[in-house]
C-alpha cells in the first residue's frame, strides 16, 4: 500500500510563500505522475500542478508563474513552491500519485491559509 505524506502547509500573509512536500512510500509499480490538487471550502477539487515520470509539468492556467512543481532525483518526493500567495489560494492541498499500481492515490491533505 502506498502512503503519501504531505507537509509544509500553514498560514501566511498575502504575498508570502510556502513550500509543500509530499513523500511517497510503499510499493509503486510504473509511476506515471505525481501532483498537487486543491479544494477550497464549497468548491470542487481542482488541479494545481502535476509532474510526470518523464519530468514534464502541467499547471492550472491561473497559477502559472506563481507555483512551481519539482521532485527529488528518486522521483518519490514532490514539492510545490508557492509564491505571491493570494487569499484565493486558501484551500486544502492534496498530493496525488498515479501509477499502474496503485492507479490513483491521495494524501491526507495539508491546509494552506492566506490572509489579506
Amino acid at each position: 500500500q502506498v502512503q503519501l505524506v504531505e507537509s509544509g502547509g500553514g498560514s501566511v500573509q498575502a504575498g508570502g510563500s510556502l513550500r509543500l512536500s509530499c513523500a511517497a512510500s510503499g510499493i509503486i509499480s510504473n509511476l506515471n505522475a505525481m501532483g498537487w490538487y486543491r479544494q477550497a471550502p464549497g468548491k470542487q477539487r481542482e488541479l494545481v500542478a502535476v509532474i510526470t515520470s518523464g519530468g514534464m509539468t502541467n499547471y492550472a492556467d491561473s497559477l502559472k508563474g506563481r507555483f512551481t512543481i519539482s521532485r527529488d532525483n528518486a522521483k518519490t518526493t514532490v514539492y510545490l513552491q508557492m509564491n505571491s500567495l493570494k487569499p484565493e489560494d486558501t484551500a486544502v492541498y492534496y498530493c496525488n500519485l498515479k501509477a499502474t499500481i496503485p492507479s490513483n492515490s491521495w494524501g491526507q491533505g495539508t491546509q494552506v491559509i492566506v490572509s489579506s
